[in-house]
């Protein structure tokens, strides 16, 4: 399937535009992004075939093109269908991890990019439907919402998931003892901060009810 260069160039003028307009409504996110230069994300869509490059200039500016000569910081592979379904996952970040699209590499900076830009909470559609019409734009917005949307507990959710997709994949990354420690250890201080908060309700009942009998 042959692409149009016009078509691909408008799409990520587009995104590019949108993204610089809230950054610059936002204060404090250009230097957020200025953080993560050099990263370079590589999205290979393999059905249709389509290649695209999204980085992180050294300025805090987000560039999108379809050729990139640094290699990549980390890769997301799949088909138009297999991102279709994180799109209209009811749990968007599982269903990256989880689902058939293929994620490789650093993936720390992708999470903060993520994060970023989700936090922006920025209008896609209305800019890409113009470039590229209701249809397609309309899906691909739904997309791009979908990978950018996160939450608090969504976010330590992904943090889980990639860790123990990454050592299930052989990745580099601590040995899995190590992080089943770690694990462990976080599961305990909530454990302890629960039992802390319980006890400082109990003082709090007992000193309010000492203070009526005195009264």
């Amino acid at each position: 399937m042959e692409h149009d260069p016009a078509v691909i160039a408008g799409v990520s003028l587009a995104i590019e535009t949108v993204i610089a307009k809230a950054v610059e409504l936002s204060p404090g996110t250009q230097n957020r992004l200025k953080q993560l230069h050099p990263l370079t994300i590589e999205i290979h869509c393999t059905q249709p075939a389509l290649e695209m490059f999204v980085s992180v200039e050294e300025d805090g500016g987000i560039q999108i093109a379809s050729y990139r000569e640094t290699k990549a910081t980390v890769s997301i592979e799949g088909t138009w269908r297999d991102f279709s379904r994180v799109a209209t996952a009811s749990d968007p970040a599982a269903a990256l991890i989880n689902g058939d699209v293929k994620i490789s590499g650093d993936t720390a900076p992708l999470m903060q990019l993520q994060t970023i830009v989700g936090d922006l909470d920025i209008d896609w559609e209305a800019p890409i439907v113009n470039a590229i019409g209701p249809v397609l734009g309309h899906q691909l917005a739904e997309v791009i919402r979908a990978i950018t949307r996160t939450s608090g507990t969504t976010h330590r959710r992904m943090k889980r998931q990639l860790s123990e997709f990454i050592l299930e994949e052989g990745r580099l990354s601590p040995p899995k003892p190590e992080l089943d420690s770690f694990f462990t250890a976080v599961d305990d201080l909530v454990l302890r901060t629960d039992r802390i908060e319980s006890r400082l309700k109990r003082i709090k009942k007992r000193a309010a009810s000492l203070t009526g009998a005195i009264e």
